[in-house]
């Protein structure tokens, strides 16, 4: 147990508290001005071409994780029922049509804006899931705004050239129909610069979260999910690069100084899958008192890409983007895994099972039990969601935690260095 431990706080959190606020602020004066355009996009979508041109960017996901977080989902989720939208569809989705349905947003409280800013344009990628594109069009009927998609192949093993120069084609069509569409030009040289910008960020993210490979780990799953916010809704901007850089220093300092995210760390874990938003201070809190450091994920590596050196900025956007994690086929996934768990020493490993997002949930077809079986890991597979929390049982969940610690200590076994050559599904 952590016993009397104390949590050290990142400084850096005061610091991003302040980005995050002027990101907000700056996107509703973009909403109110004539002379400005605000763009809506997906997650992992093409915001570096939007970001060239000048659009303010939006990103609904965002959103809808603060809607979970706040912990009113369940009560907006009805709103997006009755407008036809299946209950067990994306909560994500359904709590945001939801939220604009019943006109509430926590953008209110925490910055004092009146909520999403209003669309001029809507971008998404399905290289996530296709629940995007429903969400996108809703909002682009709701707002009379126009809705312009990315559909890359998906379910990859070996990404391939033709892979590749497909999706640049449907990236560069894009950008052939937001110059038509809005009488604009993309400035020569505008795009690598951006894209150059939105890989250093990444680049020093993955950088960030490759520090919790020391011990005691200097950062958890709990903490990247604050911090992961620039890499996500700032891509492409200057002040991503400088917060990394900043949390960077923060982090290396930490390493130097033996300071850990659970200072007393009894056991390394993986979180596979997304977050349980309404549940994240219960679960940290949890793990924190069992001595448990979840020290590397799969959600926070999601914004982890590879590094861009030049070149045609088209082709690294679209190698990026259909390289991610979740578009990936099984095979890919597991060996993902299996590398992980080596390369951060973990003693086990936690598959969350949620219910409204099966495309970023790898527990339901047999990878658990095979990553049990084959390598001897500890494995706990949790039911929840990412932001409806009936689906989640706090106590249910708390219980299995501690199971799941019992069965860390029976093992007692360092981490496998055969691990990775494990890799077939």
């Amino acid at each position: 147990m952590s016993g009397t431990a104390k949590r050290i706080e990142i400084q850096a959190a005061q610091r991003l508290k302040t980005l995050m606020r002027d990101y907000f602020l700056d996107l509703d004066e973009a909403a109110r001005d004539p002379a400005r355009r605000v763009a809506w996009c997906t997650s992992v979508g093409p915001c570096e071409i939007l970001v060239a041109f000048g659009f303010a960017t939006y990103f609904p996901e965002n959103h809808g994780a603060l809607l979970g977080a706040k912990k009113i989902s369940h009560q907006l989720i009805p709103y997006a029922v009755s407008a036809g939208y299946c209950a067990e569809s994306c909560s994500y989705m359904n709590s945001d049509i939801g939220a604009a349905i019943r006109g509430v947003s926590p953008l209110q409280d925490a910055y004092g804006v009146g909520g999403p800013p209003k669309p001029d344009l809507l971008v998404y990628s399905t290289n996530q899931c296709r629940e995007v594109q429903d969400w996108f069009n809703f909002f682009g009927r709701r707002h009379d705004a126009p809705v312009l998609g990315v559909c890359p192949p998906t379910h990859l093993g070996d990404v391939t050239p033709a892979h590749v120069a497909f999706v640049r084609g449907e990236l560069a069509g894009l950008i052939e129909r937001i110059e038509s569409q809005f009488g604009l030009k993309l400035a020569p040289g505008k795009l690598e610069e951006t894209v150059a910008r939105s890989s250093q960020a990444s680049t020093l993210w993955r950088r960030v979260l490759e520090t919790a490979g020391a011990r005691p780990a200097t950062l958890s799953f709990w903490d990247g999910l604050i911090h992961m916010a620039p890499v996500i809704l700032m891509r492409g901007s200057p002040a991503a690069v400088a917060y990394y850089r900043e949390l960077l220093a923060e982090m290396h300092d930490r390493v130097a100084q033996g300071v850990g995210a659970v200072p007393k760390e009894r056991f390394r874990v993986y979180w596979e899958g997304m977050p349980v938003w309404p549940r994240v201070r219960d679960l940290s809190e949890k793990c924190f008192d069992l001595g448990v450091s979840v020290a590397a994920s799969t959600y926070c590596n999601s914004w982890a890409f590879d590094e861009y050196d030049g070149g045609d900025p088209l082709e690294w956007m679209a190698r990026t983007s259909i390289s991610i994690f979740i578009n990936r086929d099984e095979a890919t996934k597991q060996a993902f895994l299996l590398e992980m768990m080596r390369r951060y020493e973990l003693d086990g490993i936690i598959f969350h099972n949620a219910r409204t997002c099966p495309n970023n949930t790898n527990s339901r077809f047999g990878m658990a039990q095979r990553l049990r079986d084959r390598c001897g890991l500890a494995v706990l597979v949790i039911d929840g969601d990412l932001s409806d929390q009936r689906f989640f049982s706090t106590a249910q969940t708390m219980t299995n935690l501690e199971a799941f610690v019992e069965q860390l200590e029976a093992r007692r076994r360092p981490a496998c260095a055969a691990l990775v050559e494990e890799v077939a599904p």
